[in-house]
């Protein structure tokens, strides 16, 4: 499939990885439509950071993946539809597991309901590495186990499995690409790499984290929306699984590190207990092994770590407005 001229929509077009998608569209040359959250001020999150050209190639929609009258509006007409709206922030998830509930799984069924109304062509799903939990082995493949260490992770579970069910069910042309932990520019101040460079641009002379043994796959936005992208002009890939993650791994104590030698800081690292997940919740083991998007695509990461972290961190420099290094979030 190619996806110039084709009439695509990226659901959470306004977050992290959705805006940049959203603009590697659009360089492709197909006609973006991109749903953002509906809020009040008419706030349309990174797209609002966009150049104007690209800004002016996209159509911009408000609607809220929960809603199912306003997707069927949205999604009428659409040949592929990107989906990458959902409640992501794991700590949050511990707090108010119904929220997602309603947003994760009801609203994914929404979207691939209307899909099935309507005849889309492709439908890329996003699931997440935090599905398969801690590794019973490693690289984690594709047959690897799924287990709900958290809410988040278990409403993401229950999502992959409401997409598989319309690809067998009602033959619905799905796609589950499952990103292991995607890090670049624009990411939440929530996740560790923006807190880690966060907290030493603010010169504090200590850093707060988590957990510092658990590993993490780490694969730079740029290389994890050109997976969205191979998968879906590849036309071998409908009802398949795929995994996208650099077949690398590294300690958080390790990557804090290395972004300290990256960033010519030295600073202590403190435990904070209101970062550490419950013991039992903690994923403690990730480790993508990439074969079968190789095999399929043809797609492989182009970004190492030391360059991604590097493009990540001159962008926070610049952008550090954006974040609230002394405030923990959940």
């Amino acid at each position: 499939m190619e996806l110039k001229n084709k009439r695509v929509l990226v659901t959470g077009a306004d977050g992290f990885i959705g805006s940049h998608l959203t603009e590697r569209l659009v360089e492709l040359g197909a006609q973006v439509t991109a749903l953002v959250q509906y809020n009040s001020f008419n706030h349309w999150g990174w797209i609002d950071t966009f150049d104007k050209n690209i800004k002016d190639s996209i159509n911009v929609v408000t609607g809220d993946i929960r809603e199912y009258d306003g997707m069927k509006k949205i999604i009428k007409g659409q040949e592929v539809v990107f989906h990458l709206a959902a409640l992501i922030a794991i700590p949050y998830s511990y707090v108010s597991p119904m929220a997602y509930v309603k947003t994760n799984i009801e609203g994914t069924v929404n979207i691939l309901e209307a899909c099935r109304e309507f005849g889309v062509e492709k439908v890329i799903h996003t699931s997440t590495s935090e599905t398969y939990g801690t590794a019973k082995y490693v690289p984690i493949d594709e047959n690897h186990p799924l287990q709900g260490q958290s809410p988040y992770s278990a409403s993401k579970i229950a999502a992959d499995k409401m997409a598989e069910s319309y690809y067998r069910s009602y033959g619905l042309p799905v796609v589950i690409l499952r990103p292991f932990n995607t890090y670049g520019p624009r990411q939440s101040a929530r996740a560790v790499i923006p807190t880690i460079i966060t907290q030493i641009l603010a010169g504090v002379k200590e850093i707060k984290l988590g957990s510092l043994s658990p590993t993490r796959d780490f694969t730079y936005v740029k290389d994890t929306v050109e997976a969205f992208i191979k998968v879906a002009e590849a036309d071998n890939t409908v009802g398949e699984v795929i995994n996208a993650g650099s077949n690398y791994e590294i300690s958080i104590g390790n990557l804090a590190k290395k972004i300290m030698n990256l960033m010519g800081v030295n600073v202590e690292i403190i435990c904070d207990k209101q970062r550490v997940r419950p013991e039992k919740s903690e994923v403690n083991r990730l480790w993508a092994d990439n074969t079968k998007i190789r095999n399929l695509t043809g797609w492989q990461p182009r970004y190492s770590l030391e360059k991604g972290l590097m493009e990540t961190i001159d962008w926070i420099e610049k952008n550090h407005r954006y974040y609230k290094s002394n405030v923990y979030n959940i």
